[in-house]
């Protein structure tokens, strides 16, 4: 099993272990002891970056490991590995925006089932609770931007391999995605529109 380093940390740089790297398809999939990568996988992108002199393509999760796509075999021992700084910010600060609009969701009643924190294509999914009020873009959108304005702090717990991810005193979510530290690291949120099809509700938004 690949341990997933940035469950618990925020590096972009680190020292790691290769464990194997097999020919595939005109590239190459290595597998590391550790990654600082993040795979594809929870509404997320994957990162890229470099392994050494390797370009790292892709990253995906292959059952219990998870394997970094590279354009040039690397040994097996140590290696330094550096992530794209500027991809992963992007994909860090829309995915905590998808957590506040989930968050603003659910304070009128509404459970979020489904989210997909591509860049231009941001969207979280909900359905009607039993308690469930009317949602407008301009009531999530007030209520993103004083969450943002409070730069509440992010809380991570790891419990048997289950994380959980919040902001300030907000519900947390299971999730195993990167996300910013402190809210004011978000930016602009911008609520682009809301569209209700068979009982879901999708809240679409950008960053500017």
């Amino acid at each position: 099993m690949t341990q997933r380093l940035f469950f618990t940390h925020d590096h972009l740089n680190a020292e790691l272990e290769v464990l194997g790297c097999t020919p595939f398809d005109n590239q190459f999939a290595v597998v590391l002891q550790s990654t600082i990568f993040h795979p594809q996988d929870g509404g997320q992108p994957c990162d890229t970056g470099w392994l050494g002199e390797s370009q790292v393509l892709k990253v995906v999760q292959e059952g219990d490991r998870i394997v970094h796509y590279v354009d040039r075999p690397v040994a097996p021992g140590a290696i330094q590995a550096r992530v794209d700084e500027d991809r992963r910010n992007l994909h860090t600060r829309l995915h905590s925006a998808g957590h506040l609009i989930g968050n603003a969701g659910e304070t009128l009643g509404w459970m979020p089932i489904k989210a997909h924190h591509w860049p231009g294509e941001g969207k979280i999914t909900f359905i009607r609770g039993t308690s469930a009020q009317p949602m407008d873009a301009e009531a999530i959108q007030r209520q993103v931007d004083q969450w943002i304005a409070a730069n509440l702090p992010r809380n991570m717990a790891l419990d048997e391999g289950t994380r959980e991810v919040g902001f300030g005193e907000l519900p947390a979510y299971a999730c195993g995605g990167t996300h910013v530290q402190a809210l004011g690291d978000v930016g602009q949120v911008t609520i682009l529109a809301l569209s209700e099809k068979k009982g879901a509700l999708s809240v679409r938004y950008t960053l500017d």
